[in-house]
């Protein structure tokens, strides 16, 4: 699994809008909207590169609203959750 996390600056006026959007997006498990230099925060969780580059700057370019991205691809992600168990149940 690749895990990267997305600083996202919108438009002033499109913020809730465009995180409605963005939590629709396959692959994209969080979005946050929170105080400071950028106005949303995206978890993006896929299966492999290929994946992101298609999250990333395929599906997400596309939501109108997004001024300015900067993604940050996790090398090690430490957590409480196993997600990895979490989504490969049934596979």
């Amino acid at each position: 699994m690749v895990s990267a996390i997305v600083l996202i600056n919108t438009e002033r006026k499109r913020i809730n809008e465009v995180a409605e959007k963005l939590v629709q997006i396959d692959g994209i498990t969080e979005v946050y909207s929170v105080a400071g230099e950028y106005d949303l925060i995206a978890i993006v969780r896929v299966a492999d590169n290929q994946s992101m580059a298609d999250v990333v700057t395929g599906q997400m370019s596309k939501v109108e609203g997004i001024v300015k991205t900067r993604t940050m691809i996790a090398f090690t992600v430490l957590s409480k959750h196993d997600l990895e168990r979490m989504f490969s149940i049934g596979a």
